[in-house]
């Protein structure tokens, strides 16, 4: 089990479906798994390129398609943030068939 701060893990959550909904213009379902420590979210966007897959959780971090959208690079930094604080981890990768599957994992 994970004691957790709620609102933090909320907050994390969130950013993670708005990440998701703002770089799948598809209009497909966006994919959320939860497992005992660990929550998921998988779209069918624009995924994210290999050389950015290290950089996506840094603070401001924009990539040269995120430029021109809303936003200010904070929000993976925040989900990034609220899983160290809680002994976790975040990962993000490519999702075979196009898109990204980014989470983050609590008390690893």
């Amino acid at each position: 089990a994970v004691v957790a701060q709620r609102a933090a893990v909320q907050r994390a959550l969130s950013c993670l479906l708005d990440n998701a909904t703002k770089f799948d213009p598809s209009g497909a379902p966006i994919e959320l798994s939860v497992s005992e420590a660990g929550i998921a979210v998988a779209d069918r966007g624009i995924g994210i390129r290999e050389s950015e897959l290290a950089l996506v959780f840094e603070r401001f971090h924009r990539s040269d398609e995120a430029r021109s959208m809303a936003g200010s690079g904070l929000g993976l930094s925040i989900v990034r943030d609220v899983a160290e604080r809680h002994g976790g981890k975040v990962f993000a990768r490519n999702r075979e068939g196009g898109g990204a599957v980014v989470g983050f994992r609590l008390g690893v």
